[in-house]
């Protein structure tokens, strides 16, 4: 079954793109503008997925997602975020959305949430997910492409830098040892020193991480992880 998803932009030129690229995606869509609108539409049709846009006339986003909320606690919903609304994006988590992405966004990172957001509601098996996709956080990277973006960003790595990050990826919130990522990203016959991973690991870090938070974490004695952002010293 198609998976039906509503956009609730007031920004036409967005809503279109966005239109485009989920129809592209083989989901259905519908459009509103307004928050009135949306909420209408809403009640009138059955919904796979809400893409709810904050800053709308009328009644603002989370107002919408407010009343969505009143009456149905299980449709997905993600917002639609400017960069500095981080107190609206706690609010609207608060109230029940299930994510959010911030403006601009990249599509392909909105799409890997879109499809997370319904396998994890139900309306989307597992094996529709892409394969070669990795995500973690607001980390994603295609192993085929070799493209990889975070916060919205696109991020241009080298090829070792993109084998360094794609194997903590595919090992996350698992403490990985010098040793284990040198064999795994320069290869068994490499007898350099294992310093050359703690200098990749801050070439990486310097184009993922916003300049205080950051997503790989060092493990005094040990080695690297791949965790949710945190601000270090």
């Amino acid at each position: 079954m198609t998976e039906r998803i509503l956009i609730v932009e007031d920004e036409e030129s967005i809503a279109r793109v966005l239109q485009l690229e989920l129809e592209f995606e083989k989901y259905e869509t519908g459009v509103a503008h307004t928050g009135t609108d949306g909420l209408i539409l809403f009640r009138e049709e059955k919904w796979d997925l809400v893409l709810l846009d904050l800053m709308l006339p009328g009644l603002n986003g989370l107002d919408v997602l407010r009343r969505i909320r009143s009456h149905d606690e299980h449709t997905p919903v993600l917002l639609l975020t400017a960069k500095n609304d981080v107190e609206d994006k706690v609010i609207g988590l608060d109230l029940g959305a299930n994510d959010y992405i911030t403006k601009p966004f990249e599509i392909e990172e909105l799409l890997a949430r879109i499809r997370t957001a319904l396998r994890i509601s139900g309306h989307e098996p597992a094996e529709a997910a892409d394969p070669d996709l990795l995500t973690f956080g607001d980390l994603s990277l295609h192993q085929l492409s070799r493209e990889v973006h975070c916060g919205g960003r696109s991020i241009e790595l080298t090829p070792r830098e993109f084998d360094l990050l794609q194997h903590l990826l595919k090992h996350p919130n698992q403490v990985l040892s010098r040793e284990q990522l040198l064999d795994a990203v320069w290869g068994y016959d490499y007898f350099g020193d294992t310093n050359v991973v703690d200098v990749y690991i801050r070439y990486v870090r310097k184009k993922i991480d916003d300049g205080e938070a950051s997503h790989i974490h060092t493990v005094r004695g040990v080695g690297y992880v791949l965790k949710e952002p945190v601000h270090e010293a």
